[in-house]
């Protein structure tokens, strides 16, 4: 981290906010899991795209209390940005800056499905320093820091190249938004690829799908950066873990300064560049 963030958010500081994290998202979201009135959702762009009293509550709980611990920091949280998009300006700012997904897989929550998780993020100057996954039903929660590896549960968390994975035929892979993908780019994820064919297994949650990437159980996801909430911290829990992040064009590493453009995370540079190949063949 930063001179700057080191100063002002030691790592004492920084191990509280996983149990501001637990303590919010159990207030504000177990008890409504599943269980929301019709008065309690709102859809914003569309029936896929909901917002409830849990996602306004824990981003205005986290806001308030992580701009207490780390003074003269920003936020820029999901619900917050769709009221005002200028929001987004501060986070390639000189300031340290939380990224705040509340609800990531807000549909899943309503429905009484538990891949759902809260994401928290720190960076500054467009770089990520910290991020934070929790997974409410599971009660996990993945931690890591920039240059300092990642934790799921308070036990490290590495990735290892899949045993016989260079001659594997089936990616498993994940990606949210398949309507970013051209039409060329559709049939080879979803057809056959030049040598590797492309088994789907998106769960709704994008945050959920990093985890499983950073836990080995998923081979590589693949987006289109438009949110910065939603990919933030799993991006860098997938890096410390020991897995790559790459553009469409194969380079890397992938920083949040690149703007809206296809990416690969997977599980190794391996997985990342067949996707990524993929992407730009």
């Amino acid at each position: 981290m930063s001179r700057m963030i080191r100063a002002a958010a030691p790592a004492e500081t920084l191990a509280t906010v996983e149990a501001l994290i637990r303590d919010v998202v159990a207030e504000e979201a177990t008890p409504r899991f599943g269980k929301l009135s019709d008065a309690e959702i709102t859809e914003k762009k569309g029936p896929l795209d909901l917002v409830t009293v849990a996602d306004r509550r824990i981003e205005e709980r986290l806001t308030e209390a992580l701009t207490a611990l780390l003074p003269g920091s920003a936020v820029i949280g999901e619900e917050a940005v769709h009221a005002d998009p200028s929001l987004r300006d501060s986070l390639l700012g000189e300031d340290p800056v939380w990224i705040i997904d509340p609800i990531d897989g807000t549909s899943n929550f309503v429905r009484g499905v538990p891949s759902f998780v809260t994401l928290v993020a720190l960076a500054q100057r467009g770089e990520l320093l910290a991020s934070w996954i929790h997974h409410p039903t599971s009660g996990r929660m993945a931690v890591a820091r920039r240059g300092e590896g990642a934790l799921l549960d308070g036990e490290p968390l590495r990735l290892t190249p899949e045993p016989g994975c260079e001659a594997a035929e089936v990616l498993h892979m994940a990606s949210a938004r398949p309507a970013h993908l051209t039409a060329e780019q559709y049939d080879r994820f979803y057809g056959l690829g030049p040598t590797h064919r492309i088994k789907a297994c998106a769960s709704g949650s994008a945050g959920c799908d990093y985890l499983d990437v950073a836990r080995g159980q998923l081979d590589a996801v693949t987006y289109v950066y438009d949110n910065p909430w939603d990919h933030s911290a799993g991006i860098l829990l997938v890096a410390e873990a020991g897995g790559a992040v790459l553009r469409a064009d194969g380079s890397g590493p992938w920083r949040m300064a690149d703007g809206a453009q296809p990416f690969a995370a997977g599980r190794d540079a391996l997985a990342a560049r067949r996707v990524a190949e993929l992407l730009s063949a």
